[in-house]
């Protein structure tokens, strides 16, 4: 069987932490800031985690 290739697209939004999670950025976060409180654009700056139902799907995206 060949080896299976990465997802470059998932690999750019991905990192994986040091137990073995995935962490993200969040969405929303790139204009349009007019319309949005100082608590929404504050709270969009720290990164997340991706939720455990779709963990397995993206690291096999990624060949993990």
């Amino acid at each position: 069987m060949p080896k299976l290739k990465t997802r470059r697209c998932v690999a750019k939004r991905f990192k994986l932490t040091g137990t073995g999670k995935l962490k993200r950025s969040h969405a929303f976060a790139g204009h349009f800031f007019t319309k949005k409180s100082p608590t929404r654009k504050r709270n969009l700056r720290h990164s997340d985690l991706v939720h455990s139902s779709d963990e397995s799907r993206m690291k096999k995206m990624l060949g993990l």
